[in-house]
C-alpha cells in the first residue's frame, strides 16, 4: 500500500498494492509500521459498518468533540461513495476546507481521515458499504456534526439528496460548530 498526503494536512490517500492471480487478489489495508512512519501512532480501538439502501444518501458531517476526536480510517467494500472532510482546526491554516474523493469497491482506496476534521458521504451507488477503523471509542456526548448544506462551506455533492437523517439535517452551520 501506498499512503499519499492530500492537500488537507494531516489527511492521507491510501493506495491498494493488489497482488493478483487466478484466484483473485491480495491487498493490505492496513500496516501500523508503515502509517506510523507516514503519518505517526494510531491507535485503532474499533471498528464500524455502514449500510446504505439507496444511492444519493447522505451521512454526515460528523466528528466528535475534544477530548474525544478521533482519526478514521474509511474504505468502501461494496458500491461507491463520494467522501467528504472539513477541516475543523481552529489553528490550522486550512480550517473550514473542505475536499471530496470517490472511494469505491473497484479503486479500493480508503481514506484517513485526521483528528479535527469533520466526516460525511454521499453514496453513489444502491447497497453500499463502509468500513470504519476509528481511534477513539464512541462517546454519545461528544457526538458533533455540521450541516450537510451549508452554504459557507459549499460542498457539491454529486447526486441530489434521496435520503438523510433528522439529525442530519439539524446540524449547526460550520460557523455556528466553530463557535460551541
Amino acid at each position: 500500500m501506498k499512503l499519499s498526503p492530500l492537500e488537507l494536512p494531516g489527511a492521507w490517500l491510501v493506495l491498494p498494492e493488489r497482488v493478483e492471480d487466478e484466484r483473485g487478489y491480495f491487498v493490505r489495508t492496513w500496516c501500523r509500521r508503515e502509517f506510523s512512519e507516514a503519518v505517526g501512532e494510531i491507535d485503532f480501538v474499533q471498528s464500524s459498518v455502514s449500510f446504505n439502501r439507496r444511492a444519493g444518501t447522505v451521512r454526515g458531517l460528523h466528528y466528535q468533540a475534544d477530548p474525544f476526536s478521533e482519526t478514521k480510517l474509511v474504505r468502501c467494500a461494496r458500491g461507491a461513495i463520494y467522501d467528504v472532510i472539513v477541516d475543523m482546526r481552529r489553528d490550522s491554516p486550512t480550517c473550514g476546507h473542505w475536499l471530496g474523493v470517490e472511494l469505491n469497491e473497484e479503486n479500493g482506496q480508503a481514506l484517513l481521515v485526521p483528528e479535527g476534521f469533520a466526516h460525511g458521504f454521499q453514496t453513489l451507488r444502491d447497497g453500499t458499504e463502509i468500513l470504519y477503523q476509528i481511534s477513539q471509542y464512541y462517546i454519545p456526548a461528544a457526538a458533533r456534526g455540521i450541516r450537510f448544506d451549508d452554504p459557507a462551506l459549499a460542498v457539491r455533492w454529486p447526486l441530489p439528496v434521496a435520503v438523510i437523517s433528522e439529525r442530519d439535517r439539524a446540524w449547526p452551520d460550520f460557523r455556528a460548530a466553530q463557535a460551541a
